[in-house]
């Protein structure tokens, strides 16, 4: 995966936009508002995705390239290393996982927002 392949994955979800609210080199992606992806655009190895809490124990006993969140809440978000030693497809999927996450949380306000954006 290229952050071509990571932006363009992550944009095409409902409701995304995307910045730079901490510096210039920290891409984050949000879903009405709240943050469910991030990575540095000057040195793309990782991307930070929220997930389950459990599901986190889980991802990070079983792939070594997946560790509790780099400058996130160690409970709720992992770094997953872009260096080839994660399939794409998880990746992918850790992706739509932490976007689904979020939407889950949203007030159900944003939720109907949200389905007139579908």
């Amino acid at each position: 995966m290229n952050i071509e392949e990571y932006r363009d994955y992550c944009l095409a979800f409902p409701g995304v936009t995307e910045g730079f609210p901490f510096d210039a080199s920290t891409l984050v992606f949000k879903v009405m508002g709240k943050m469910f992806a991030l990575t540095d655009v000057d040195d793309f190895r990782s991307v930070n995705l929220k997930a389950d809490p459990e599901y986190s124990i889980e991802l990070r006993e079983l792939y070594s390239g997946i560790n509790p969140g780099y400058h996130m809440s160690k409970i709720h978000w992992n770094t997953i290393d872009i260096d080839g030693s994660i399939d794409d497809e998880l990746i992918y999927k850790l992706i739509k996982d932490s976007y689904d996450l979020i939407v889950i949380s949203l007030t159900k306000k944003l939720k109907e927002e949200l389905k007139q954006l579908k």
